[in-house]
């Protein structure tokens, strides 16, 4: 996925908001363009805190500085520079279930934080070689650093009180990760073999490493004890792909790809006279897509192509104890048809996934704690509307149904797929009168598994942590409204879950549930 950042407007602009849960929220945003249009500098800078839902209690800051400017007629050059620091009151911990049934909004870990903070920097470089053929390059870096302190429990006390009781031993499960690289491609137009055609290809070189220590202290020592586990892990990720677009005639277009990587792991445990180990893997994935413009208005498309995901590390090497996981590897099709007229527009699209094989939890050795999971399949429906249906009304939705989630053989077979429910959509009904503009978003979840195994009943105990359970399928509605005063000045609200639907969003080590209903209003003015 390539995230696009935001580029600030020319000039400066002030906003915040207020909310439920104790939030507050301001952003100043900077941007200017020389006179001449071949430069361009801007700045975000948001700052927020809130008391949080359940009390879970945040601080957080995030900068963004981007600018880039034209070398010549035919280069661009961009830099990005990002800071973001969230200091966050949160655990793994949740409710249990006698409390989530009393609608009890604690914090369940109240000591527990989660302190993350992150530094990125990028540039980028397109070169318009000439009017066919063009160049696009990326070096991008960034740290992050997430120091996790968690309280150690007294499981029966825990049972005994119906919620967790904490001891007075800390530990401090805090890494970082470090990660730069690089991804050039090329793109240009050709007409071999008489045909018109669009080829791209590229090299990517990507490296990353972390460092994971666990902090071992008590609550009197705050945050400083003794790093008994000391893990170094390193990846290198060498790719290179190339695809063709081949213009047929006016109406076919067919787009074969193929892509190359090679992914090597590394593990170096410092606390164990740096033992070492390593595993590596090469994949070849190959692709095809094509679309047909049927009429004007409507086109089908499909595709074809394999993929894949390594096993990563901390699950391919469980200490040093390389468990011989092989890659997820999957073979997807698609097939749709999408169009637009005057006031629809529709994407309709059937898939299907097939996993030759699916990392999952257990092993039949106790000691390795990952083991490959065999094949599994998905197969669905995505469908997408959007209606103009006058009057300032407008309707945009979108459905998701997987009637097929689930292993093929093994210990699951037959089973579903945790977290995957077989219903999800989202309908927004949107109404612009003049200055003013509204939303109303309706969100709806099925039911789904919260483990391999599809346990229907949620433990009521703290014993081995609650991981399992059926989650009942939700509905929330969000509404939102904003109004333009003048060209400087507008003004926006929001009412999230509007129904206060109570609902389970998660299972760990107990019980997420999902935010209750809240609040906001702000502003922004711009000078």
């Amino acid at each position: 996925i390539n995230y696009q950042s935001k580029t600030p407007e020319d000039g400066a602009s002030i906003s915040g908001r207020v909310g439920s849960f104790g939030l507050r929220e301001s952003t100043v945003e900077l941007g200017a363009t020389s006179p001449n249009g071949d430069g361009q500098v801007g700045v975000v800078y948001t700052k927020a805190e809130s008391d949080g839902f359940q009390d879970k209690d945040y601080k957080m800051d995030d900068l963004m500085v981007k600018a880039g400017m034209e070398i010549g007629s035919n280069q661009w050059i961009g830099v990005k520079f990002g800071h973001y620091e969230n200091d966050a009151n949160i655990s793994y911990r949740g409710l249990f279930l006698q409390d989530y049934l009393d609608e009890k909004t604690y914090n369940p870990a109240p000591d527990d934080y989660f302190l993350t903070e992150r530094d990125s920097f990028d540039i980028n470089h397109e070169w318009d070689i000439n009017a066919t053929t063009s160049l696009k390059t990326v070096f991008y870096w960034s740290e992050v650093s997430r120091d996790y302190w968690r309280y150690s429990v007294d499981t029966d006390a825990s049972n005994a009180a119906g919620r967790w009781v904490y001891t007075d031993e800390l530990t401090g499960n805090n890494r970082s990760f470090e990660r730069f690289g690089f991804d050039t491609r090329l793109n240009f137009e050709h007409n071999s073999f008489g045909v018109k055609s669009e080829t791209e290809v590229g090299l990517r070189v990507f490296e990353e490493e972390s460092n994971d220590t666990r902090i071992k202290a008590t609550r009197e020592q705050d945050r400083t004890g003794v790093n008994n586990r000391h893990r170094q892990d390193s990846a290198t990720s060498v790719a290179l792909f190339a695809e063709n677009r081949i213009m047929v005639n006016d109406r076919l277009t067919i787009t074969p790809g193929l892509r190359i990587e090679n992914y090597k792991q590394t593990r170096v445990v410092l606390t164990d006279n740096n033992a070492t180990e390593s595993t590596t893997n090469t994949e070849i994935l190959p692709g095809i897509g094509a679309t047909y413009q049927l009429s004007k208005a409507t086109q089908l498309f499909g595709g074809a192509y394999k993929a894949f995901s390594p096993a990563e590390n901390g699950t391919a090497l469980d200490g040093l104890t390389d468990q011989n996981l092989d890659a997820e590897r999957s073979v997807n099709l698609e097939l749709g048809v999408r169009g637009e007229t005057k006031r629809l527009a529709y994407e309709a699209v059937a898939f299907q996934m097939d996993f030759s094989n699916q990392i999952v939890d257990g092993n039949s050795n106790p000691n390795l704690s990952k083991s490959n999971g065999g094949e599994t399949i998905h197969r669905g429906l995505e469908i997408a509307l959007a209606y103009d249906l006058g009057a300032g009304f407008r309707v945009d939705s979108n459905v998701t149904y997987i009637p097929t989630s689930e292993f093929v053989g093994g210990d699951n077979d037959g089973n579903r797929i945790s977290y995957s429910p077989e219903w999800l959509a989202n309908i927004e009904l949107g109404y612009t009168q003049g200055d003013l503009k509204t939303t109303l978003s309706m969100h709806h979840s099925g039911s789904q598994f919260g483990n391999s195994e599809n346990t229907v009943d949620i433990p009521t105990d703290a014993a081995g942590g609650i991981w399992g359970g059926k989650l009942d399928a939700y509905t929330t509605f969000d509404l939102n409204a904003l109004y333009q005063v003048n060209k400087q000045l507008n003004v926006f609200g929001a009412v999230k879950n509007v129904t206060d639907e109570r609902y389970i969003a998660g299972l760990r080590q107990g019980i997420y549930a999902g935010p209750s209903r809240s609040f906001e209003i702000g502003a922004k003015y711009k000078f």
